[in-house]
């Protein structure tokens, strides 16, 4: 899966991308036909303490599926955004089973 990831406003260090990238690419053992996504990585304005934003987007043949988490850490937000898209993929597979 070809995985584009972008921090907005800041730079991700390397070992925040590969946490991210080594995530991410476990989705394809519930779903193994995910072409490519984008990630999308900022910081909120304000004094909330879930300030890590995280938006994962995932293209599938057919349609395109989304996660967006707020954390304390981009770790943890990452962790949100994956057991979500886990859950959607799980759900499109599912769905693409009962029409055949």
């Amino acid at each position: 899966m070809k995985l584009q990831i972008q921090s907005i406003k800041f730079d991700a260090d390397q070992k925040l991308l590969d946490f991210v990238d080594r995530k991410t690419n476990k989705l394809h053992t519930f779903y193994d036909k995910i072409t490519g996504g984008d990630v999308f990585m900022r910081l909120d304005q304000g004094e909330k303490v879930d300030n890590k934003v995280i938006e994962i987007k995932l293209s599938i043949p057919g349609t395109t599926i989304f996660a967006k988490e707020n954390a304390k850490s981009f770790e943890a937000a990452t962790d949100l955004a994956v057991e979500a898209l886990k859950v959607q993929l799980k759900k499109y597979k599912d769905k693409l089973i009962e029409r055949v």
